[in-house]
């Protein structure tokens, strides 16, 4: 063998030992982001599945003081408790009368001022979105006593008006419309203004067509914010007639001593989060949809 075909003999070696170390190196990285994620998601998945065991638990293997992973008898008669305990029937019906009747008006409001801001021309538009963006950073929390002020003075507490409007215009709903109203090209209204086509016409016939996912995605949005209220429903329609599910959790399962029935308690949970499992699992796509189709032209 000729010195030059020694030669390519050790570099043909020399590269496979590098690609096979390569190799290795990529198989150790993918095994360890794996069990990185693999770990992270039984962080994640834990709790929801403590929720479910100890839903068929009964109150004894509950308070056991060692716990145990899987129930020792299961226990489904806890969900038919938990849903005559807790009304629950009543409360999805307030939650999802406030939740349809915030979204759909809250929808309105969104379309209207991101197509004002996005396409008409009026004196200080650029000055009043800023102001309006400002504003997303101040905590909600700071608002509080001002509108409990305002409600209590409009005589709206202990109703579902004072569920409804004090949150109907999102910021930064409207600015996640705008961004995808501005995606659409401007020759479209202007083509339209010339065929004599009103605004309003325009702005139903093209650009909400054209942003339904962004519409999809706030939809889904406002009706989960709505499903997961808490601080502001207790604080001013805490009754039974106008009581939400998260509220009419919260003390139902509670005994005249003081005595919680967790298991039936963690059935009602489990009942009350389905419907969000359930939209998410369903609707995720449109989700992502809706928010990566809104911040590319600002």
């Amino acid at each position: 063998m000729s010195a030059k075909n020694e030669i390519n003999v050790m570099r043909e070696r020399d590269m496979q030992q590098v690609s096979a170390r390569q190799k290795v190196v990529k198989t150790l990285v993918k095994v360890g982001v794996y069990a990185f994620l693999i770990a992270m998601a039984l962080v994640v998945l834990f709790p929801f599945y403590w929720m479910l065991i100890s839903s068929v638990k009964t109150l004894d293997e509950y308070r056991l003081s060692i716990p145990t992973f899987w129930p020792q008898k299961i226990m489904l008669s806890n969900y038919a408790e938990a849903f005559s305990t807790a009304n629950l029937g009543r409360l999805f019906m307030n939650t999802l009368y406030v939740g349809v009747v915030s979204t759909l008006l809250s929808l309105v409001i969104t379309v209207l001022c991101a197509f004002a801001f996005a396409r008409l021309e009026f004196k200080g538009k650029d000055t009043m979105f800023g102001l309006m963006l400002a504003t997303m950073m101040i905590p909600g929390e700071l608002f509080t006593i001002t509108n409990y002020q305002t409600v209590t003075n409009f005589g709206w507490t202990g109703t579902f008006t004072v569920l409804i409007v004090p949150f109907l215009v999102s910021v930064f709903y409207i600015y996640l419309l705008r961004q995808n109203f501005l995606q659409i090209p401007n020759e479209l209204y202007l083509a339209a203004k010339v065929d004599g086509t009103s605004d309003l016409k325009y702005l139903w016939k093209v650009m909400i067509p054209l942003a339904l996912p962004t519409l999809i995605s706030i939809t889904i949005l406002k009706m989960m914010g709505a499903w997961n209220s808490y601080i502001w429903p207790r604080l001013v329609a805490n009754d039974e007639a106008h009581r939400l599910i998260t509220n009419g959790l919260r003390n139902a399962f509670t005994t005249t001593t003081g005595d919680v029935n967790y298991p039936v308690q963690m059935a009602a949970v489990a009942i009350v989060s389905a419907p969000l499992f359930l939209v998410f699992i369903f609707l995720r796509k449109y989700i992502m949809a809706g928010v990566s189709r809104s911040g590319i032209k600002g």
